[in-house]
């Protein structure tokens, strides 16, 4: 029985009521019943959001949040995380490394001493740091 104002809602789900609104208008929340022209809600939607909101901390895209709540009709829920997290998890790995590339890159940058960028490209060619 839907008894929360988007306010309400929101609150309890700790995101803003313009965030619900883009969440049903994508499709992440069904339309909420509407009573006297206001949108109300079920208690029970605030799991579903804690969900969106911990698959978008993880790394998945609106699209990808989508197929996790609503797609694969012939796998279960759990079997759908496990296969979408398995190739999420190899995605950010990839980008961990080059992440950490970076970053040495940049570690390396802020020793270096070199006067000039062909100083700097030539001591890396030959000894693969410019420290």
């Amino acid at each position: 029985m839907p008894s929360l104002s988007i306010g309400k809602l929101a609150a309890k789900a700790d995101i803003n009521a313009s965030t619900l609104r883009y969440y049903e208008s994508i499709g992440l929340l069904p339309s909420p019943e509407r009573i006297n022209g206001q949108r109300r809600y079920a208690e029970n939607l605030i799991e579903r959001i804690t969900f969106i909101k911990i698959a978008q901390q993880t790394g998945f895209t609106i699209p990808e949040i989508g197929v996790l709540l609503e797609g694969f009709e012939t796998l279960p829920p759990s079997e759908r995380w496990e296969e979408m997290a398995r190739e999420k998890r190899a995605q950010l790995e990839e980008k961990k490394k080059q992440i950490n590339s970076m970053i040495q890159i940049l570690d390396d940058g802020l020793h270096c001493k070199c006067l000039t960028w062909s100083e700097c490209f030539d001591k890396i060619k030959t000894t693969g740091t410019c420290s």
